[in-house]
């Protein structure tokens, strides 16, 4: 979840209630998307004490650290390096095709969009990947990149073990 400011229901209800829940049954890491939070806003002023907040928010909303690790994506270089290999085998077309980055473009007016914007799903995949999750609300695209990833590796398996969480998309959230 990107650290972008305050929670709200939908945070709850899209996400928190659906990882507190899935918590005994899978094991779970919980990623403070630091920069992510970057690709809408350079301005990072903010961004360590919105972290502070989404995690005491995480607390009482019932996750538990001791079975679901929750760290800052900016702390763990691999995000960073994974990202940029991932970064060169994806063409920009491909990325300019991506429907919510051009639904986020109309809903923000936004007159340019920046690389760290375009690139929001390579970068995802990579947070996926490292871990090896089997289990993760993501866009179509970060998937892709996923099987490119298995295919390059001659891992048959890399995403075909992979599956797409539900969560509920309501306006807003």
């Amino acid at each position: 979840m990107r650290p972008t400011g305050k929670l709200h229901l939908g945070h709850l209800v899209g996400a928190l209630e659906n990882w507190v829940s899935l918590q005994g049954e899978y094991q779970n890491y919980h990623l403070i998307a630091d920069y992510h939070a970057l690709t809408t806003d350079p301005d990072s002023s903010q961004i360590y004490d919105n972290s502070i907040d989404m995690l005491v928010d995480w607390l009482s909303a019932g996750l538990d650290p001791k079975i679901s690790p929750m760290f800052r994506q900016s702390q763990i270089k691999e995000h960073a390096e994974l990202h940029l290999i991932f970064s060169m085998l994806v063409t920009t077309s491909r990325l300019e095709r991506n429907p919510t980055l051009k639904e986020q473009v109309r809903d923000l007016e936004m007159d340019n969009v920046v690389y760290g914007h375009l690139g929001y799903p390579v970068l995802q995949a990579a947070d996926i990947l490292l871990y090896k999750g089997n289990l993760v609300r993501s866009e179509r695209i970060s998937f892709r990149i996923s099987r490119l990833h298995g295919k390059l590796r001659g891992d048959s398996t890399c995403s075909t073990t992979r599956r797409h969480l539900s969560f509920p998309n309501r306006k807003g959230s």
